[in-house]
């Protein structure tokens, strides 16, 4: 069963209780998608990628992500100005593909921002530990790292982690904020965030004199003879990995019913914080992996600070880090604020319970799924290492990103006189440039990734036969009108 888009748009359009208020403009909207963008894929897993899959080239794995990534953001730009609703992909997949791929999809971005989040919280808390200890504050190891990770002590002994406590509790304070209202979040976020883009420009502009090019050779380095460990296939693998962190025009569609004029301003919004980030990452990249051999941001959740130090700047380390924790948190505020808008969503249709879709009758938020969301998300930064946590989130960005580009295919088949504010140029061309684009890195994501979306999806499809499908307000409407 689909549901129509006359329909979904005027459930958008209803006022009163249970609703969402429109408050966001153009530019609340980039600095939405900036502020989620620039986040873990700059600051920490670039250098996980070029240490482990790409070396220098991890520009080039940015330029590779950013072009499915441009596909995939025209084809969001058409949906969500003709079906402006929270939900984003959720929602479009709905009127396309029917309630079981829309449900699958939506249990699919639940795993790309929940995961997603938690790898910005926990390393927020990584670059939070380098801060403390140059002031002297060195918190126990054991109280900062997952279950599964070790760290070296100054005497030269090895301890496991236990539980990121640091990690755990920004998420809870940027619940606090959120359940606040999404008008003063937006504020708090446009500060953040051009606090965030001066720190990224102030390192580009001093770090571009210190660059040493021996470290460019061999900017594509040797295979080491494992698929995805360097060469071609480990520059591929680096696009997969950083794909997740453009996961920002993505939440601008999720905040598509909070938006003043959705069809001019969110075709705005996607597109415009897409171009900003695409720029920045390569020019960021480029600089990183010029002031130090890549292979010393190998295990390290703060690879900016380690490229600072070669520079004679040694000293504005500190003041960055500072700036990177803030920025961090404006990521962590927006993967929050998507994830409740999704929840809103699939409640609102009858998939999850009411209470997922109850809004606070004072701020006019989903409160009690943000509760709900901190809990959960809070675990994942508390317990999960980064690297696993990165990869979950990319395949599921990825997995998104193709159904929405499938979905204007089908929809320009089956409502081709449907209202359009945003066309997608050179179609069928430009939507199956990114099907295949996005197809070609999840291909290059390592098979584990793959187990654990696929028991992510089983759990999912049990859910659904068991409570969405009975509870499903679409189901229950056409089982009412064949009674008649």
């Amino acid at each position: 069963m689909k549901k129509s888009i006359a329909s979904i748009v005027a459930e958008a359009n209803q006022s009163g209780e249970g609703t969402l208020k429109r408050t966001l403009g153009p530019v609340n909207l980039i600095l939405i998608g900036v502020g989620l963008t620039l986040g873990a894929g700059l600051f920490s897993i670039t250098g996980l990628a070029a240490a482990n899959h790409s070396g220098p080239a991890v520009t080039l794995s940015f330029v590779i992500a950013a072009l499915g990534c441009g596909f995939a953001a025209l084809c969001y730009a058409e949906f969500a100005s003709m079906i402006p609703v929270a939900g984003s992909a959720y929602t479009y997949s709905y009127a396309t593909m029917g309630e079981l791929f829309a449900w699958i999809i939506g249990w699919d971005l639940v795993l790309e921002y929940s995961v997603g989040c938690a790898t910005v919280a926990i390393s927020w808390s990584q670059y939070l530990t380098r801060f403390l200890s140059s002031l002297g504050i060195f918190l126990p190891p054991q109280l900062t790292l997952s279950p599964f990770e070790t760290a070296k002590l100054a005497d030269g002994s090895t301890v496991n982690g236990i539980v990121n406590i640091p990690a755990a509790l920004v998420v809870v304070l940027m619940t606090a904020i959120l359940i606040r209202g999404t008008k003063g979040s937006a504020i708090v976020n446009g500060i953040i965030v051009f606090l965030k883009v001066g720190v990224v420009l102030v390192f580009i502009a001093l770090g571009w004199q210190y660059i040493d090019p021996a470290n460019y050779h061999p900017y594509i380095p040797e295979n080491t003879g494992t698929f995805g460990q360097f060469g071609w296939s480990g520059v591929l693998r680096g696009a997969g990995l950083v794909f997740f962190v453009f996961i920002g025009f993505d939440a601008v569609a999720a905040s598509a019913q909070e938006t003043k004029n959705p069809g001019r301003d969110l075709p705005i919004g996607i597109i415009g914080s897409l171009v900003v980030c695409t720029v920045l990452f390569g020019l960021f990249g480029h600089v990183m992996t010029g002031l130090a051999n890549y292979k010393e941001f190998a295990n390290s959740g703060a690879p900016v600070a380690i490229a600072i130090e070669k520079t004679p700047y040694a000293w504005l380390s500190q003041a960055i880090i500072l700036a990177i924790l803030i920025g961090y948190t404006s990521v962590i505020l927006i993967d929050l604020m998507a994830q409740s808008r999704m929840f809103y969503s699939i409640s609102k249709d009858g998939l999850l319970p009411k209470m997922f879709s109850d809004v606070h009758s004072k701020f006019k938020t989903p409160w009690k799924s943000n509760i709900i969301l901190c809990i959960f998300i809070g675990l994942f930064a508390a317990f999960v290492p980064m690297n696993v946590v990165g990869e979950m989130t990319s395949i599921g960005t990825l997995l998104a990103f193709l159904m929405v580009c499938v979905g204007i295919l089908i929809l320009r088949k089956t409502n081709p006189e449907a209202k359009r504010p945003f066309r997608v140029p050179f179609v069928p061309l430009i939507p199956i440039l990114g099907t295949l684009t996005c197809i070609a890195m999840m291909v290059f994501l390592p098979w584990e990734t793959w187990l654990r979306l696929g028991v992510w999806l089983v759990i999912g499809l049990v859910i659904y036969f068991w409570y969405g499908k009975k509870h499903s307000k679409l189901n229950v409407e056409s089982e009412k009108k064949g009674e008649f």
